[in-house]
């Protein structure tokens, strides 16, 4: 289960929602603080293999005594920074080249950006 911090903000209004526990008190997801040997463990494992499923995600859980969703999660967000990072490494490697990039001041990852950009092997 998720694990839940107890009234954020005590007038709340509006409709209620699966968020919400009968009354103005609004329920907020703790976010998880994993520790430093959990964390080196899951880059390490990150390394081998971008996708963590099934039974191997089962045992690193149980392993790193964390739930099987908080170490999916993990995954999800580390392929997403993976991915940054590489966009990052080949739009400065473009630009040495003087190859221009379309600007891409902060953007969120979308479908239809990522369609726009050029995918050029180097």
């Amino acid at each position: 289960g998720l694990e839940l911090s107890h009234c954020v903000g005590t007038n709340s209004l509006g409709p209620a929602g699966p968020w919400r526990l009968g009354g103005p008190c609004k329920m907020k997801r703790v976010r998880t603080v994993f520790k430093p040997e959990q964390l080196e463990r899951l880059e390490q494992e990150f390394l081998k293999q971008q996708y963590m499923v099934g039974t191997e995600r089962v045992d690193l859980a149980a392993t790193l005594h964390l739930t099987e969703t908080q170490v999916k999660v993990w995954f999800q967000n580390r392929r997403i920074k993976w991915r940054k990072q590489s966009m990052e490494q080949k739009a400065a490697k473009l630009s040495q080249f003087g190859v221009i990039q379309p600007a891409s001041a902060d953007s969120t990852g979308s479908k239809e950006h990522e369609e726009d950009t050029v995918d050029v092997e180097l």
